[in-house]
C-alpha cells in the first residue's frame, strides 16, 4: 500500500486476493476489488483515511452476505463522496448472517448415555423439553443407562429479535452444535446440593443453508474422560451471590386510570390524588426470578455466580404497559473484571404517546417491547449491587434511610438548553391538514403534558405546498420555524464524552461505582491495544492477518463505547396534524450535546444540520412510505454554556406573541354575534379564549412596538393557517385543483420585493380571511358565500438584557396570565412563536446522475416491473423515464435541478449537505403504483470553479420494508451557482431524445466492445403458463440493451435441445466489472394467434466467472464427454504392443497368481463383502481386516454431494443450470417460483477495437450431438444418516422411493423400523431416456400402517451433467481393473478403451505401449497381486487414466431436503449412481451391497459363591441372616432375567450356588454393539432394533416370602471393557470399581470378546447417601461362546440338562440353609433346638422336679397316715 500511501498513484487494483479462514488455510474464494484514496483537505486524519477506506473495502467485499447494515443517510461514513464502489459496510466475523425475516430452524438432541444416577435400582428415563415441545425417553434400568435416541424440533420458526438471540448463542459455541458433551445435573429445586450424575448428550441448532454436524463414530465408551468434557449448567453450586435491586423513586409517569374511578374513590371515602392517576409499582425478573414490591424497596434475587446478568426491572402501573430496560455489566474475579453493580442512576422508560385514553390505546404493544418505544414514559432511580454471602432472608426490605439520604446527591440537577431550527420539511405525502413539529426531552417540550412549564417546544402550523412533481412541502423558504427548551438533568458528561476519550474521573458528580470501574476496565482495554498497536507496526508484514487483529480491536472500541448509565432521555420530534401525533424520531441526546472539552467531543452531530427521516409509531409497512423528511439543526448544552450556542446560530432569530381576531356574518352584517363556539379573540385553532391585555412577556423579555395586524400572505389561497414573520414573501402557490404546468411555472419564478411599492398585503390594510364555514380553508378575497372572516394580530418581543440567539433560552412558560387556565388544561398553552430568518440564500446547481439499477424486486406477473424513479432533494422533485419489463434497468439519465436555494453557509453545507432521495415505484397501467425500495446518496458539494472532480458512481443500496431489495448505480454533484452565473457549470450533457439528458463522459462507466457466447444447450422442466404446458419455446438473451433469440425448439417432448446451439452477442460493457450489466434470460413461449408471452427469466449478475482468455490453447476441447464419444468418428489411432512381451509377462504374472493363489489356500479363507471395501476406505479397520490383508481396492468416501467437489466443477465443465423464474414477488418472506431450468454456459472476452484485426476463435466447437440417448442407470442406497424423525417416539420406518421421468421404484416392503440411521444397502436398476428424464429424484418415505406416508426428504440428481461432464461422473474410476471377485469391473469400455477416447479427445494420435511389463513392475512393486486382476496392460491403462483427474469410484453423501422445510436438512444418504448408455454395450455385474447380519452369541455365567453379603434380616431367634440369591441380565433384554436359587439362611454373608446364566444375544462384531430386536409395545407392527454395548449386571437379593424382596447390591459390567477380577474374595474390594470421573488405567479393563473365559471375584455395591457402600462380593466365570461352539459344547441353564461345559454339582450349602416352611424337622433341629436347648432341658427337669413334687405332695398323706397307723404292724 507504500504508492497508495504516498500518493504516487490514486488507485489500486488488487486481483484474485485469496480469502483465508481463521486459520490462515485458504477457503478457495478469490476477490477483484480496485483501492481509491481520495485526499482529504484541511484534516488532521488523512492517515486514517486511507486506511479506514482499504480496511472497510475489505470488509464490504469479504462479508458478502452480511454487509446490510449501512449509515441511515450516508452521514458520518469515513468515506469521502466521490470514492467508487460499494457503500461502506460493517461485517461480522466469522459466521454468515441470517436472514431478517421469519425462517424455519431445527433443534436436535441425541440423548447418549447417563452415569452415576443416584439412587439404587432405579428406572430412569430423560425428558427434553425444546420450545413448548416435550419429548421423552423409553424408560431404562441402572445406574448407568444407556439411551441413544435422538429428538427433533420439528418447525421452530424465530423472528429477527429470536435470531440475534440464537446468533449470539452461536457466537459462543462454534458450528452451532455440542457434541459428545457430558452435562452435570442438579436438583431444580434445591441447586446447591451438589452433583446428581452425568448425562452425555449432543445438540445442534440448524438455520438455512448450515449443515449438521458429522458424529464421529468412535466407540463411546467408559474411557471418556468426563471432567475434561464436562458442561456446567449457570449456577450449580459454585457460588452464590446476592443482587441487591433498590428500587429509589420513580416520576413521570403518565397517567393510566380514567378520572371516573378516581371520582368513585372520593364518593367512598378514598384519598383526592388528582396530579396523578396511576398506581405505579415495579416488577424484577432475574434468571428466572421475579419479585414485586409495593413501595419503595430493596429487591433480593440469589443466582449464583456463573450467570451473566441481564436484569429486566419493569415499570407496569396498573398493568397496562409494561417497558423493559437491559443493564449490562462485566462479571467476574478482580484480575478479570468486576462484579455486576449499576448506578444509583435513572433508567428512561418509553412506549406509546403519554395522552391518557379512555379507549384502547392502538399502541399498547411498545409498552410491552414490542417496536420502538415512540414516546418518553417517565424513569426509574435504581442501583444494583453484588455481594457474595448466602442466600437472602427476605426477598424485599425496606431502603434503610441513610440508604435514601445518600441517593440525594445522585439527583441533583443542572439546568440543559435544547434548541431546534427547522430548515425543511420535504418529502410529504399526504397534504392533509395543517402540520406542526414538538420538539421534547422527557417531559419538557410535550405540550400535551401540565406537569412542566410551557415551551416554545412547537411550530407554527403549516400547510403543505405540492413541489410539481410528486411530494408536498412546507413553505418556509427563509424563515425557519425554531423551538428552544430548557430542561433539568443530572449532570453526565463524564459518561457520554468516552465516545471520544476517557475523562478523568476526579471531582465528577454522580460518579458510581459502574463508572469507577469502566474507567479501569477501558484504560486497560486502550492500553493493550496500544501495545498491539506498536507490535503490529514493528512486525507485521501481511495484511490480511493484521485485518482480523484490527476488526476485534474496532469491535472492542465499540463495546467500551457503550454507556449503560445514560440517565438523559433521548430527544423526541413529533409531526401532527392538526391535534393528532402523526410520526416520531428519537434522537439520543448524547449525539447533540455540546462538550466544553473539545469540538471533537462533542455530539456527532451538535449544531449540524442532519437529515432525518420520521417513522410512524408501529409501523407495519416497516417504512414502506415516509411520513417526512426533516433537515434540523439541533443544539443540547448547559445553560451556564448557553452562550456557546451563538457561536453555531445562523440567521436573525426573532420572538413574537400572536392572536387571532374572529368575526362572522349575520344578516349581512359583521360581528361577533354569530360566532357560536368561537371567542373574539383566540389562538390559530379558534378553541382558546384570548385577550390582548392577557399577554405578559417572560422574565427578561419586554415588547417591541404595539400590536399590528399581520396578515397571512404566504398561506396561498385555499389554506388557512400560517407562519411569522412576514418580511418577504414566500411561495406563490396556485388553488389547489390546479396542480399541472401553472403551478410548475409558479414554483420557479423568482419574485422580490420593491422598496416603496405597494403589495397585496397593503391593498387589503386589515388583513381579513374570509372563509365560507367556520373550519373552512381561508382565502383573501371576500366572496358572497363567506359566512366568517379571520384576521392575524402579532407583536414583537426583545431580550431586555442580553444579546445573541441564546437569548430564545429565556422563553420559558405561556404568555398568558392565568385567567384562561382551563382551556390551556385542555389545548396546550399559548408559547411565544420564534423563527430564524436568513437575510440572503445561495442558488445551487444540482445533476444526479442516475445510470442504473440491478436485482429489483419483481412485481407484475410477467416476472418483471416496470421501474422508474423519484428523485428528490430538499423541496424539488423530479421522475426518470419508465423501463419496462426488467429487473436490471438502465436509465443512463441525469436530472438537472437549475435552481435550488439552500439558506445558510455554504461551508456548513459542505460538511453536511442534504441527501438525494431516490424512491423506486413499478408503473402499473392499473391500480396505483407499487414501490419497488428507496435508496440515498449524499451528492459532492462543489463551492468553487476549481474544484474539477468528477463525481464516480456508486452502488447504493436499495431497501424495501427494512430488508435489501436490489441496488441502483448512481452519484450526484451539487454545484455553488455564484452570482447566477451559469458559464462555470459543466457542460450541458447530451440529449436523448427532446427532454432527457444522458450521464455525461468522465462520469459514466468505460466501456469496452465485448463478445458474449453463448451456449443454449436446452430447457429442462418447463412447467405450464396459463394451465398450458410450454411446447415451442424460444431463448432471448439480453446483455447492455442488446439482444439475441435462439430458433424455436419445436417438440420439448422428443427434444427439448435447441436446434442452433451456439449465439453471439457483440454489446459494449463497462470494463470495470463492478459495472457490468446483468445478462437476462427471457424464456418465449409461441403460441397460437401470434401470443408470445414471456414463461420464465433468469437474471445472471456476475459476468467475472465466464470471462475467458480467447487466444489461450485449450487442453480439453468441448467435446469431452460419453454423448461427444458415441457422437464423434474414429479416427486413426494406433495403439503399438510388443506381442513377445506381452505373453512374456503374462505367463510370468500367471505363475507369480499361481503361487500367491496357493499360498492363501493354506490360510483360512475369510468371506470379503462390499461392505469391506466401504470400511476399510472410511478407515474402520478393525471391520474390515482380512480385506486389508489381502490389498484389494478402496473408494473414495465424500461427505459431500459429488457435484460439490471442486475437483470437478460441479460436474458443470460442459454447461450449468440456470432456474427460470416467473410471476410476481407478492410476499416479502417468499422466494419467486422457479419454473423451468435453463442449460447452457457463456464465454465473455473483449474483441479488438480495430475492425481490420481478426476477431478470435470461435469458444464453443465441437458439440456432442443434441440428441436422445437411451441409458441404462443403476442407483446404489448404502444408507441414511441423521433423519428427520417423523413418529411420536421420535423415531420413523424409512424406505426408499425412486422416481425417473415416468417410471418410479417403491420399495416400502423393505423399510426398516424404528431408527434415524438406517443400512439399506439396495441396488436399483432402471432405463431412461436422456435429456428428458434428466433428474433423478431419491426419497427417503416413513412408513405408516393407518395414514398416508410421510416424505422425510429427497434429492435430486442431474443424471444430464454427469452424462455430459469430461470427468466421466457417470461411472467411477476404480483403484484397479479386476476381472472377478469382489471388485470386478463394471464399466461397458475397459481402460484401454476409455484411454484411447481420452488421447482421441486431447488431440494425441498414437500411443506407444511396449515397456508395459517394466512399468507394471514398478507401478505395482509394493501392492499385493491377487487372483483377481485383468491383463497388464489395461492395468496400465488403468494407471493412465487415474492420473487425469477423472471421477474415482466413490460413494457420495447428499444432503435430503423436503419442501416442508425447504431450507433444512432433513438428513443425509451415502449412495452412488453409474449410468451406461446402451449404444455402447451391456454394463459390467452390479455390485452386492446388501447389510451384513448380525451373529448369535451366548454369554453363559455361572454364579459359584458369594461372600460378605450385607445380612438384612433378623430371624426370630434374633440372628442377623439373609436369604441369598443372585440376578443377572443384559441390558435391552430385560425379559431375560434370570435368577439363582436361594440359599436360606445364611448367616456369614457367604451364599453357594454353582448356578449357570445363559443369555443369547445377537451381536455386530465390526460394531461391538449387541443387537436387540424386540416390540416396543404389545401393539406394535415391528420389533425395534436398538444397539446397545454388550454389559452384564448381576444383582444380589435377599429373598423374602410375604414382602419385597430386599435390594442388596450390583456389578455392571462391560464385555467390551471388563473390570479385572481378584482371584480372593479378600482382595475384592471397591477400589476395583472406576468411579466414572476419571479414565481407567488401561490394564485395569479388558475385552470379554478378546479373552473368551475369565473367572474370579467381583464387589457388588448400592448408594447410600450419595455413597457407595459395599453390598457383597459374588464369584462367577464370564463365557462368551459362538452359535457353533454352543452346539459343539452345550449347556443348560441352572443345573438343568445338559449340565456340561462344566458339570455343576449341587452346592454344598451348610445344614443351616433351609426353609423353615417346607423342613418343620430341620427347623426344630436348627433353630429350635440350637437357640432353646438349655430352656428345653430346664424345661423337662422342671417338669421332673414338679412331677415329683406333685406325686410326693399326693402320697405324702397317704405315707404319714400309714406311717402313724401302721396297719401292717
Amino acid at each position: 500500500l507504500k504508492d497508495l500511501a504516498s500518493s504516487q498513484v490514486k488507485s489500486l487494483p488488487v486481483k484474485n486476493l485469496a480469502l483465508v479462514d481463521e486459520n490462515g488455510k485458504s477457503i478457495g474464494v478469490g476477490v477483484f476489488f480496485p483501492l481509491l484514496f481520495t485526499f482529504l483537505r484541511h484534516t488532521k486524519e488523512n492517515i486514517f483515511n486511507i486506511y479506514f477506506v482499504i480496511f472497510e473495502t475489505y470488509f464490504a467485499i469479504t462479508g458478502g452476505e452480511e454487509g446490510d447494515v449501512t449509515d441511515g443517510g450516508g452521514q458520518g461514513a469515513v468515506t469521502s463522496p466521490g470514492e467508487p464502489g460499494h457503500k461502506i459496510r460493517s461485517r461480522t466475523r466469522k459466521r454468515h448472517s441470517l436472514a431478517n425475516k421469519p425462517q424455519d430452524f431445527q433443534i436436535r438432541v441425541r440423548v447418549i448415555e447417563g452415569r452415576q444416577l443416584p439412587g439404587n435400582n432405579i428406572k430412569p428415563v430423560v425428558k427434553v423439553h425444546v420450545c413448548g415441545e416435550t419429548h421423552r425417553t423409553r424408560i431404562r434400568k441402572g445406574n448407568n443407562p444407556y439411551f441413544d435416541e435422538v429428538y427433533n424440533s420439528n418447525s421452530f420458526r424465530a423472528d429477527c429479535l429470536m435470531v440475534e438471540l440464537i446468533t449470539k448463542k452461536k457466537n459462543f459455541i462454534p458450528a452451532h452444535c455440542i457434541m459428545k458433551k457430558w452435562i452435570l445435573l442438579n436438583d431444580p429445586d434445591d441447586s446447591s446440593s451438589g452433583a446428581k450424575g452425568y448425562l452425555k448428550v449432543s445438540m445442534f441448532v440448524l438455520g438455512t443453508g448450515d449443515e449438521p454436524p458429522v458424529e464421529r463414530k468412535e466407540q463411546d465408551n467408559d474411557k471418556d474422560d468426563v471432567e475434561s468434557n464436562l458442561l456446567l449448567p449457570a449456577g450449580v453450586a459454585l457460588r452464590w451471590v446476592t443482587l441487591k435491586l433498590k428500587v429509589f423513586r420513580a416520576e413521570d409517569v403518565p397517567q393510566m386510570d380514567d378520572s371516573i374511578t378516581q371520582t368513585l374513590k372520593e364518593a367512598f371515602g378514598g384519598q383526592e390524588n388528582k396530579k396523578n392517576l396511576v398506581d405505579p409499582y415495579v416488577e424484577a425478573w432475574f434468571a428466572g426470578k421475579k419479585v414485586q414490591p409495593t413501595q419503595t424497596y430493596t429487591l433480593i434475587a440469589s443466582v449464583f455466580q456463573k450467570r451473566k446478568p441481564r436484569v429486566e426491572p419493569t415499570a407496569q402501573p396498573t398493568e397496562t404497559f409494561l417497558l423493559i430496560v437491559f443493564f449490562t455489566g462485566e462479571t467476574g474475579n478482580s484480575e478479570m473484571g468486576f462484579l455486576p453493580t449499576f448506578g444509583p442512576c435513572y433508567i428512561n422508560l418509553y412506549g406509546s404517546p403519554r395522552e391518557f385514553s379512555a379507549l384502547s390505546d392502538p399502541y399498547e404493544d411498545l409498552n410491552l417491547g414490542k417496536g420502538e418505544g415512540a414516546a418518553y414514559r417517565g424513569r426509574i432511580l435504581v442501583e444494583l449491587s453484588t455481594k457474595l454471602d448466602g442466600k437472602a432472608d427476605k426477598s424485599v426490605e425496606e431502603i434503610p434511610s441513610d440508604d435514601i439520604l445518600v441517593v440525594q446527591k445522585y439527583q441533583r440537577r443542572r439546568k440543559y438548553c435544547l434548541c431546534a431550527v427547522f430548515h425543511s420539511a420535504t418529502m410529504i405525502q399526504e397534504p392533509g391538514e395543517p402540520i406542526q413539529f414538538e420538539v421534547s426531552i422527557g417531559n419538557y417540550g410535550n405540550k400535551m403534558d401540565l406537569t412542566c412549564k410551557p415551551l416554545a417546544s412547537t411550530t407554527q402550523y403549516s400547510c403543505a405546498v405540492f413541489d410539481g412533481n410528486n411530494y408536498y412541502y412546507l413553505p418556509w423558504a427563509d424563515t425557519k420555524p425554531v423551538i428552544a427548551i430548557t430542561s433539568f438533568w443530572e449532570d453526565i458528561s463524564h459518561r457520554i464524552e468516552i465516545c471520544f476519550r476517557i475523562p478523568d474521573m476526579e471531582g465528577k458528580p454522580n460518579l458510581t461505582a459502574l463508572d469507577i470501574q469502566q474507567k479501569m476496565l477501558r484504560d486497560s482495554a486502550l492500553e493493550n491495544i496500544m501495545k498491539g498497536a506498536k507490535h503490529l507496526f514493528e512486525e507485521a508484514t501481511d495484511v490480511n492477518k493484521c485485518l482480523s487483529v484490527i476488526e476485534d480491536w474496532l469491535d472492542k472500541l465499540k463495546q467500551l463505547a457503550e454507556e449503560p448509565q445514560n440517565s438523559m432521555p433521548d430527544v423526541i420530534i413529533w409531526m401532527l396534524r392538526g391535534e393528532k401525533r402523526v410520526a416520531y424520531t428519537r434522537i439520543p441526546a448524547h449525539q447533540v450535546l455540546y462538550s466544553s472539552y473539545s469540538e471533537q467531543a462533542c455530539g456527532q452531530y451538535c449544531g449540524k444540520t442532519k437529515t432525518v427521516f420520521m417513522k410512524y409509531p408501529m409501523d407495519n409497512k416497516k417504512g414502506l412510505k415516509i411520513p417526512v423528511q426533516l433537515r434540523v439543526n439541533m443544539w443540547l448544552g448547559l445553560a451556564t454554556e448557553e452562550k456557546k450556542f451563538n457561536h453555531y446560530a445562523e440567521g436573525i432569530f426573532n420572538v413574537f406573541a400572536e392572536l387571532y381576531e374572529n368575526q362572522a356574518q349575520v344578516l349581512g352584517k359583521w360581528g361577533t354575534t354569530g360566532l357560536l363556539n368561537r371567542s373574539k379573540f383566540s389562538d390559530v385553532t379558534g378553541k382558546v379564549k384570548l385577550k390582548q391585555e392577557y399577554f405578559l412577556p417572560p422574565v427578561g423579555w419586554e415588547w417591541e412596538g404595539d400590536w399590528r395586524v399581520d396578515p397571512e400572505k404566504t398561506l396561498g389561497w385555499e389554506y388557512g393557517v400560517t407562519i411569522p414573520p412576514d418580511d418577504k414573501p414566500k411561495s406563490w402557490v396556485a388553488a389547489e385543483k390546479m396542480y399541472h404546468v401553472h403551478r410548475r411555472k409558479r414554483m420557479i419564478r423568482p419574485r422580490k420585493r420593491i422598496p416603496g411599492a405597494k403589495t397585496a398585503a397593503d391593498a387589503n390594510a386589515e388583513g381579513w380571511e374570509y372563509s365560507s364555514l367556520i373550519g373552512w380553508k381561508f382565502h383573501r378575497k371576500q366572496r358572497s358565500s363567506d359566512t366568517f372572516r379571520r384576521r392575524r394580530w402579532r407583536r414583537k418581543m426583545t431580550p431586555a438584557d442580553r444579546v445573541g440567539a441564546s437569548a430564545i433560552f429565556k422563553l420559558e412558560g405561556a404568555l398568558v396570565s392565568t385567567k384562561t387556565e382551563t382551556s390551556v388544561k385542555q389545548f396546550g398553552a399559548n408559547t411565544p412563536t420564534v423563527s430564524c430568518t436568513f437575510d440572503q440564500s445561495n442558488t445551487y446547481h444540482l445533476r444526479v446522475y442516475v445510470y442504473q439499477a440491478r436485482n429489483l424486486t419483481a412485481l407484475d406477473k410477467d416476472s418483471f416491473s416496470d421501474p422508474y424513479v423519484h428523485v428528490s432533494f430538499l423541496h424539488h422533485s423530479q421522475t426518470t423515464e419508465t423501463i419496462r419489463s426488467t429487473l436490471n434497468p438502465t436509465w443512463d439519465q441525469t436530472l438537472i435541478f437549475k435552481n435550488v436555494e439552500i439558506y445558510g453557509d455554504p461551508q456548513s453545507l459542505a460538511q453536511n449537505p442534504p441527501i438525494v432521495v431516490m424512491e423506486i415505484f413499478d408503473s402499473d397501467q392499473v391500480g396505483k403504483d407499487e414501490m419497488l425500495g428507496r435508496s440515498t446518496c449524499v451528492p459532492i458539494v462543489k463551492l468553487t470553479s476549481g474544484m474539477d472532480a468528477s463525481p464516480k458512481l456508486h452502488w447504493e443500496p436499495v431497501t424495501h420494508k427494512n430488508g435489501p431489495a436490489g441496488e441502483i448505480l448512481v452519484a450526484a454533484e451539487l454545484i455553488l451557482k455564484t452570482k447566477g452565473n451559469d458559464t462555470e457549470l459543466p457542460l450541458i450533457p447530451p440529449k436523448r431524445g427532446e427532454k432527457l439528458y444522458m450521464v455525461p463522459q468522465g462520469v459514466r462507466p468505460v466501456v469496452q466492445l465485448t463478445a458474449i457466447e453463448v451456449l443454449a444447450w436446452g430447457l429442462r422442466n418447463m412447467k405450464t403458463y396459463q394451465l398450458a404446458p410450454v411446447t415451442s419455446p424460444s431463448l432471448v438473451v439480453e446483455c447492455g440493451g442488446e439482444r439475441v433469440q435462439t430458433a424455436v425448439i419445436k417438440n420439448m417432448k422428443k427434444c427439448p435441445n435447441f436446434a442452433g446451439n451456439v449465439l453471439l452477442l457483440k454489446v459494449l460493457l463497462p470494463k470495470e466489472e463492478m459495472y457490468t450489466p446483468p445478462i437476462v434470460l427471457k424464456v418465449i413461449d409461441h403460441r397460437p394467434f401470434g401470443r408470445k408471452p414471456v414463461v420464465g427469466q433468469c437474471t445472471i449478475n456476475f459476468l467475472e466467472e465466464f470471462r475467458c482468455d480467447p487466444y489461450a490453447t485449450v487442453a480439453e476441447v468441448a467435446m469431452s464427454s460419453k454423448v461427444a464419444l458415441m457422437a464423434a468418428s474414429p479416427r486413426d489411432l494406433h495403439v503399438n504392443i510388443d506381442d513377445g512381451r506381452q505373453h512374456l509377462l503374462e505367463a510370468q504374472l500367471y505363475h507369480e497368481d499361481e503361487t500367491i493363489h496357493f499360498v492363501t489356500t493354506l490360510q483360512e479363507k475369510e468371506t470379503v463383502d462390499w461392505w469391506s471395501k466401504f470400511y476399510a476406505s472410511v478407515g474402520e479397520s478393525e471391520r474390515c481386516r482380512p480385506y486389508l490383508d489381502k490389498g484389494y481396492d478402496t473408494l473414495e468416501v465424500y461427505d459431500h454431494e459429488l457435484e460439490s467437489a471442486k475437483e470437478f466443477m460441479g460436474l458443470t465443465d460442459f454447461c450449468s443450470t440456470f432456474k427460470l423464474q416467473r410471476g410476481k414477488n407478492e410476499s416479502d418472506d417468499d422466494d419467486p417460483a422457479v419454473v423451468g431450468e435453463f442449460k447452457g454456459s457463456f464465454k465473455v472476452y473483449p474483441l479488438p477495437d480495430d475492425p481490420g484485426v481478426p476477431p478470435p476463435p470461435q469458444q464453443f466447437r465441437e458439440l456432442p450431438d443434441s440428441v436422445s440417448q437411451e441409458c441404462v442407470v443403476r442407483i446404489y442406497v448404502v444408507q441414511a444418516i441423521d433423519l428427520q424423525p417423523k413418529d411420536n417416539n421420535g423415531k420413523c420406518d424409512p424406505y426408499i422411493k425412486i422416481s425417473l421421468g415416468k417410471k418410479s421404484i417403491d420399495d416400502r416392503d423393505n423399510y426398516v423400523p424404528y431408527t434415524l440411521n438406517p443400512v439399506f444397502g439396495r441396488m436399483f436398476e432402471l432405463t431412461c431416456f436422456l435429456p428428458q428424464d434428466k433428474d433423478l429424484k431419491i426419497a427417503i418415505y416413513d412408513f405408516d400402517l393407518l395414514s398416508r406416508d410421510e416424505k422425510v426428504g429427497e434429492t435430486v440428481i442431474d443424471l444430464e451433467n454427469r452424462l455430459l461432464s469430461r470427468f466421466g461422473s457417470y461411472c467411477g474410476l476404480a483403484q484397479t481393473y479386476c476381472i472377478s471377485g469382489p471388485n470386478h469391473w463394471r464399466d461397458q469400455l475397459n481402460p484401454s478403451k476409455i484411454l484411447e477416447q481420452l488421447a482421441r479427445w486431447k488431440g494425441l494420435r498414437s500411443i506407444q505401449r511396449c515397456l508395459v511389463y517394466i512399468y507394471v513392475c514398478i507401478l505395482e512393486a509394493n501392492k499385493e497381486i491377487h487372483e483377481h486382476l485383468g491383463p497388464p496392460s489395461e492395468r496400465i491403462a488403468l494407471h493412465v487414466l487415474r492420473t487425469q483427474g477423472l471421477v474415482p469410484e466413490h460413494v457420495e453423501t447428499r444432503t435430503l431436503y423436503s419442501s416442508f422445510q425447504p431450507t433444512l436438512p432433513q438428513g443425509k444418504l451415502q449412495m452412488w449412481v453409474d449410468i451406461f448408455p446402451k449404444s455402447l454395450g451391456p454394463p459390467g455385474p452390479p455390485f452386492d451391497i446388501s447389510p451384513r447380519k448380525p451373529k448369535k452369541y451366548f454369554l453363559r455365567v455361572i454364579v459359584w459363591n458369594t461372600t460378605d453379603v450385607v445380612l438384612d434380616e433378623t430371624s426370630i431367634t434374633g440372628e442377623n441372616m439373609s436369604d441369598i440369591y443372585v440376578k443377572g441380565w443384559m441390558p435391552g433384554m430385560e425379559e431375560d432375567k434370570q435368577k439363582t436359587d436361594v440359599h436360606y439362611r445364611s448367616l456369614d454373608g457367604d451364599g453357594n450356588f454353582s448356578w449357570r446364566f445363559v443369555f443369547g444375544f445377537e451381536y455386530l462384531p465390526a460394531e461391538q454393539l449387541c443387537l436387540v430386536s424386540k416390540k416396543e409395545y404389545f401393539w406394535s407392527l415391528d420389533k425395534s432394533e436398538f444397539r446397545i454395548p454388550p454389559k452384564l449386571i448381576v444383582q444380589i437379593w435377599d429373598n423374602d416370602k410375604f414382602s419385597l424382596d430386599d435390594y442388596l447390591g450390583a456389578i455392571e459390567l462391560d464385555l467390551h471393557h471388563l473390570i479385572n477380577p481378584s482371584k480372593t474374595p479378600e482382595k475384592c474390594s471397591l477400589s476395583m470399581v472406576p468411579d466414572g470421573t476419571t479414565p481407567p488405567k488401561s490394564d485395569q479393563l479388558k475385552s470379554l470378546f478378546d479373552q473368551k473365559a475369565v473367572r474370579g471375584w467381583w464387589p457388588c455395591y448400592m448408594d447410600k447417601d450419595g455413597k457407595r457402600e459395599l453390598g457383597g462380593k459374588v464369584e462367577l466365570t464370564l463365557e462368551i461362546v459362538n452359535e457353533k461352539e454352543a452346539d459343539e459344547r452345550p449347556a443348560g441353564k441352572g443345573r438343568d440338562e445338559p449340565n456340561m461345559n462344566p458339570k455343576l454339582d449341587p452346592p454344598k450349602r451348610p445344614d443351616t440353609s433351609f426353609f423353615w416352611f417346607t423342613n418343620p424337622c430341620k427347623t426344630c433341629r436348627f433353630i429350635v433346638w440350637r437357640r432353646f436347648k438349655w430352656l428345653f432341658i430346664g424345661l423337662v427337669v422342671l417338669i421332673l422336679v414338679l412331677l415329683f413334687i406333685g406325686i410326693l405332695l399326693y402320697s405324702l398323706p397317704n405315707y404319714i397316715s400309714m406311717k402313724i397307723v401302721k396297719p401292717f404292724n
